[in-house]
């Protein structure tokens, strides 16, 4: 009884596990069925989300790593031969636009520049001896005149006596001969005059050609004895210093470099399938690999380069052969940064920096239609020191001429 007990639950046991079984099979297929719909529905959306995003991002930006820091190298270097005393600044060193950099020893300038000033006040004064020289003539032509003319009267009256008798013909002819030799006497004197008029007619003590020789030789002087002081044209840092005292440089030598950080851009290399919809005045987001996604700078395209980084480069790729194999060129691309920004984090030339180009404002040029109205960078100091020469010119003048009303041009 028990035996058949055993294995009527046995038997029972058996049917249930069988349903069990029965009831996951059917279930699987179902459960595959809805994974497969999941897994469906995930990549229609990621399809459509990746479509949403071309269409509304992706299509309308263009971004590179291959983004520098760029900006103006100013070099220092002499317009005349010295010999350097003094070194005023040093790598990293601020400098403000005309501070004195680099100076040589001044002693040959100076001796030159005294020689042409002494030069040009005594032209000064032999250029108001010849304006002497006419006022002279022209007194002296004014008294030979009356000569002449007394002359001429004294020749008239004794030809009336001649006639009558009262006097022989031997003094009629003496009085000829004063007449005819006060007469060339005049034409000497008005060949005189003519002559030392020709050498100051329409000119004054300042605008007379030997004054003006001899100030361009002081002018000349003084630009070399202010050009052995070297200055800086612009402010910034100083970098590449190679210059050191004792010595002797020659014209056009690169002894030191200012660098002024706040003329800074950034030229971004694109390749030229990115270039398609890219124009002059689209906003750019940059960020610098100095100080990371925490810091964001903010610019603007400025220009398109003209030609590919190649084209320009040293040795131009020559395509011209049968192993000839494409490759996608890059363009600069030159992107100006937000002034304000750039004084609040500081960059540096050469940096690495990422770019990314909202492409969406299609209204700017793709080159530029104009060319620029004013200089785009420019310094005052030199045109400082050549007023400084024209002011010492004008004393010089002045000084050597004794007041004389022809010093000033008319």
């Amino acid at each position: 009884m028990a035996t058949a007990a055993t294995e009527k639950t046995s038997v029972h046991d058996q049917k249930a596990q069988n349903a069990v079984q029965n009831k996951d099979r059917d279930q699987n297929p179902r459960k595959r069925k809805i994974w497969l719909l999941v897994v469906l529905m995930l990549v229609i959306l990621g399809g459509l989300g990746i479509w949403g995003w071309y269409e509304i991002y992706g299509r309308w930006n263009e971004s590179t790593d291959d983004a520098y820091v760029n900006g103006n190298v100013v070099a220092i270097t002499p317009l005349v031969t010295g010999t350097v005393v003094s070194i005023g600044a040093d790598d990293g060193d601020l400098v403000r636009e005309g501070q004195v950099l680099i100076q040589f020893d001044p002693s040959d300038a100076e001796v030159s520049l005294q020689s042409a000033e002494a030069n040009l006040g005594k032209t000064v004064r032999q250029v108001r001896g010849l304006y002497s020289n006419v006022d002279g003539m022209r007194a002296q032509l004014a008294a030979q005149r009356a000569e002449v003319q007394k002359a001429q009267d004294n020749y008239n009256r004794r030809k009336n006596l001649a006639a009558g008798g009262a006097i022989s013909q031997e003094e009629l002819s003496h009085a000829r001969d004063d007449l005819t030799t006060a007469q060339n006497a005049l034409n000497n004197v008005q060949q005189q005059l003519a002559t030392s008029s020709a050498l100051v007619d329409d000119t004054v003590v300042s605008s007379h050609p030997d004054v003006k020789a001899a100030a361009a030789q002081v002018r000349q002087a003084y630009l070399g004895n202010a050009r052995s002081t070297l200055i800086a044209p612009v402010t910034g840092y100083v970098a590449k210093r190679t210059v050191q005292l004792g010595q002797r440089v020659q014209p056009g030598t690169a002894l030191m470099a200012v660098i002024p950080l706040n003329q800074l851009w950034i030229d971004a290399n694109f390749k030229e399938t990115q270039l398609g919809k890219m124009r002059i005045g689209q906003p750019v987001d940059i960020e610098s690999d100095l100080y990371g996604s925490d810091v964001k700078f903010s610019g603007t395209v400025d220009s398109l380069g003209a030609g590919t980084g190649s084209a320009f480069a040293l040795l131009p790729a020559q395509n011209a052969t049968g192993n000839w194999i494409k490759i996608v060129q890059r363009v600069p691309v030159r992107i100006h940064i937000n002034a304000e920004q750039l004084k609040e984090h500081p960059l540096r030339i050469g940096l690495s920096t990422v770019v990314n180009v909202n492409l969406h404002d299609q209204s700017g040029p793709v080159l530029a239609q104009q060319p620029p109205q004013k200089a785009s960078f420019s310094t005052r100091i030199y045109e400082e020191q050549l007023a400084d020469a024209d002011a010492l010119i004008t004393r010089l003048i002045h000084d050597n001429s004794a007041n004389n009303s022809r010093t000033v041009q008319r």
